[in-house]
């Protein structure tokens, strides 16, 4: 009798999806999603030469069969660097958010169901965090580490747990007094069952919803930091760090940053048209809507 469990969870991911491809910009996000991501993951199949190879005698080449997307200052493919980039930039968008996201929800439930004081002195620490300039914090830490890939991740995750957490802690707040949370309190349950069972899966659908708008937002981040030189070190492709080489030479070559600029740009149009249209899937106040 427990069988067809998992073949309703099928079937309800398959209905999401087909009220995603509905919508055109659900359907456009989606695409640009899944070709960022397959790119991404097939670069090493996808790319005939290695990112980080010098090839003097062929530096400055514009877009050929050769070099789909020309070579930089250094004879280096293009092409390559900016499948490479994309595994570099996806990697550090998924676990910096994907970190930040289970801290959030951590901190958010305890201070939204603790003690009054607790929650005072963690509303506190979200909004000293939340007033650091992204650029400032990441100055500060690459000053102290160095840079690095754990400094990127370490900058994002300092900016977006305290977004996270209050919206769990606000949302918490709500709940502990519901019915069903009362009830369960009246009948012994721990605080962890609580927090668990009966508080964290009615508040982790709109913060999932939120997360996935946030992903480009970490990329754009990323690169931000490896065009000031504070993320990825070379050589390493980044998209950030392409972009810094097309705008040093962009009296030479035009096309580095249109291969910089350009996968920024999708990536960022794929994930927020499709947190957008996962928005209106799944919030309620807006499903009536259209």
């Amino acid at each position: 009798m427990i069988e067809p469990r998992p073949l309703t969870r099928f079937a309800g991911l398959a209905r999401v999806l087909r009220r995603i491809m509905r919508e055109p910009l659900g359907a456009l996000g989606l695409s640009l999603v899944v070709f960022v991501v397959l790119m991404a993951l097939c670069a090493d199949v996808l790319s005939s030469y290695p990112p980080t190879k010098l090839s003097p005698a062929d530096r400055f080449q514009p877009a050929s069969w050769q070099h789909l997307l020309g070579t930089d200052h250094l004879g280096r493919d293009l092409f390559s660097r900016v499948l490479h980039g994309g595994r570099i930039a996806l990697a550090i968008a998924l676990g910096a958010t994907g970190a930040s996201l289970v801290i959030g929800i951590v901190l958010g439930l305890i201070a939204g169901y603790g003690p009054r004081w607790l929650d005072n002195l963690m509303l506190l620490v979200f909004d000293a965090l939340k007033s650091f300039p992204t650029v400032m914090l990441a100055l500060t830490l690459v000053t102290i580490t160095g840079p690095s890939l754990t400094a990127v991740v370490v900058v994002v995750v300092l900016v977006s747990v305290p977004g996270y957490a209050r919206i769990i802690r606000t949302q918490t707040l709500v709940l502990k007094s519901a019915e069903h949370v009362m009830a369960a309190r009246s009948m012994g349950a721990s605080t962890a069952r609580i927090l668990a069972v009966h508080i964290m899966p009615n508040v982790i659908g709109p913060i999932l919803i939120l997360a996935s708008m946030d992903i480009p937002v970490v990329v754009a981040i990323e690169a931000g930091l490896s065009f000031l030189g504070l993320g990825v070190r070379p050589p390493m492709p980044s998209w950030g760090s392409i972009l810094n080489d097309g705008f040093a030479n962009i009296r030479d070559s035009y096309w580095i940053v249109v291969a910089g600029g350009l996968p920024i740009v999708l990536t960022t149009l794929g994930f927020t048209f499709l947190g957008e249209t996962l928005r209106d899937v799944f919030d309620p106040r807006l499903r009536g809507r259209g």
